[in-house]
């Protein structure tokens, strides 16, 4: 009767143990698993600013493709502005608008945008708040191949490459498309 509980006893401390041993295996698969994510295949940025109001806020954590990338006219990007002035090597958030080899032209009285003589439909994500800010550079603007031309939802609140600090973005520098927002919880979602 003795040997039999200790048996079960024994038993049971090999039950405990075995499934302990399952845990803590799931947890290091888990934590390796984000940690080759995270490494290889994206990043998580944190938007800075309001220029991409209303569609990104200030403080939204992305998360962001690292995989290889050929940006598209209305893409989400996060990428770095090396040679900025204003932003040296900080992450910047903006929508691409043209790519290279298109001609933009923006009419700054209506914020029309024109690429390749085609108005593009903003009405989803445009937003215009505070000083109106237009541009240093001249349009039509055809922008030089390798770059993409890119700008805020907020026009009149955001530093993109209507400015001749930034300028079109060399492809080189562009991290990624941003994929998702993952904070705050309350918006959790794709970009779009």
């Amino acid at each position: 009767m003795i040997s039999n509980k200790k048996q079960q006893k024994n038993d049971n401390d090999k039950k405990i143990a075995a499934t302990l041993y399952d845990y803590i295996e799931g947890l290091v698969i888990s934590i390796c698993l984000v940690f080759l994510v995270f490494t290889f295949l994206s990043r998580v940025s944190v938007v800075s600013g309001n220029s991409m109001e209303k569609t990104l806020s200030n403080g939204d954590v992305l998360l962001v493709s690292s995989l290889p990338y050929t940006p598209k006219q209305g893409d989400i990007v996060v990428f770095r502005a090396p040679y900025s002035r204003a932003y040296p090597n900080e992450h910047l958030v903006k929508r691409v608008i043209a790519t290279g080899g298109q001609t933009i032209d923006i009419d700054f009285d209506n914020w029309t945008v024109t690429v390749d003589n085609k108005v593009v439909d903003e009405s989803e994500y445009l937003f215009l708040y505070g000083f109106k800010y237009t541009s240093d550079l001249s349009f039509p603007y055809t922008v030089p191949e390798g770059k993409v031309f890119v700008m805020g939802d907020n026009r009149y609140n955001s530093h993109d490459s209507r400015s001749l600090d930034l300028g079109a973005i060399d492809e080189d520098y562009i991290i990624g498309p941003a994929i998702i927002r993952l904070m705050p919880l309350n918006k959790i979602g794709f970009v779009n």
